[in-house]
């Protein structure tokens, strides 16, 4: 790889941005195709595939073989409210592979002795998410059921196009959340991205199931996602 395709690929990992190094195994010629930019090159499909997957590997096409190199930010989870739920789900969380970050200025429940070895922020959200913004490869989720704390990460997951965004709060909270959304300028589509209650419906009660759930819905908006392109001109559609 020449040193300008390389400090490409070093820039887009360090915006958290997806991308694939295209090698023909024949020529050696290689190109990087961008997140944004794969419905104009003409692997648009194996490559959409490639990133979907996260899987490298190597294609036929009419030009001979060529080999995919995917490259994706490792997805994280940002949790919004340090309780009980939320002590589960970061122990099971980095089993699956994501990157657990945990968030709530209350003093009382974000300490270090309630969660041990996680990244865990106790301040304000928005001072946090300005620092380190939220992207189309994190989960966030809303568990404080407080307005005042839950609300703006909504709307910056929303907006930034997450690849899950699920809150806590029966449907008749979420009715409220969702008139508080739609105060604050979000559409109708962006709001409907948003899964209330939160987690897979396992019939789940207790903290610990609560955590299974919701890590269930993360893993399955994961798997399944469209990419964020094809997500924000639907939004734009509607």
């Amino acid at each position: 790889m020449d040193r300008a395709l390389l400090a490409e690929l070093n820039a887009a990992r360090a915006e958290r941005r997806a991308a694939v190094l295209v090698t023909e195994l024949g020529s050696g010629t290689q190109r990087l195709v961008h997140e944004a930019g794969i419905a104009a090159d003409p692997l648009a499909d194996p490559i959409r595939a490639a990133i979907r997957s996260g899987k490298s590997g190597t294609i036929e096409t009419q030009g001979g073989p060529v080999f995919l190199n995917a490259h994706l930010p490792p997805p994280r989870l940002v949790a919004i409210g340090a309780v009980h739920i939320t002590q589960a789900l970061a122990r099971m969380a980095p089993l699956a592979g994501y990157d657990v970050e945990i968030i709530d200025p209350r003093t009382a429940f974000a300490t270090a002795e309630r969660f041990p070895g996680v990244s865990l922020r106790a301040e304000w959200p928005q001072d946090v998410l300005d620092a380190r913004p939220l992207d189309a490869y994190t989960a966030l989720c809303a568990i404080t059921h407080d307005p005042k704390i839950d609300d703006l990460p909504l709307i910056r997951a929303l907006q930034a196009g997450c690849f899950y965004v699920g809150a806590l709060g029966s449907r008749k909270t979420h009715g409220k959340r969702v008139e508080r959304l739609r105060d604050a300028g979000l559409g109708e589509a962006e709001i409907a991205r948003i899964e209330a209650p939160i987690g897979a419906d396992i019939g789940a009660s207790t903290p610990g199931e609560i955590a299974v759930a919701i890590l269930a819905s993360v893993v399955e908006a994961f798997r399944k996602r469209k990419m964020f392109a094809e997500r924000r001109g639907e939004t734009k559609a509607a």
